[in-house]
């Protein structure tokens, strides 16, 4: 179907930009966009799956990672501590 559109200049503009990133014809891009738009891509994208990887860091057993700050703090009092003892 032929047909003429009137586009803002910011969407024009982001045509253009689409255009060079992918190297496709305006008729493509445009195609692309409204056929992902109005949802009739068939199937939905899904996004890749996002898997953890644990790491090791090496932490004594018996050491809380969420209260090390904690630990810090009772690091820097005993160092404080050893500080006037001397």
């Amino acid at each position: 179907m032929r047909t003429t559109l009137t586009l803002d200049p910011a969407v024009a503009a982001r045509l253009r930009s689409e255009m060079r990133r992918t190297g496709k014809t305006l008729k493509a891009v445009v195609n692309d966009a409204l056929t992902r738009g109005l949802g009739g891509g068939g199937r939905p994208v899904r996004p890749p799956r996002f898997e953890v990887r644990p790491h090791a860091f090496g932490v004594r057993p018996g050491v809380d990672l969420d209260r090390l700050n904690q630990l810090v703090d009772e690091l820097e009092s005993d160092d404080a501590a050893r500080v006037r003892q001397s």
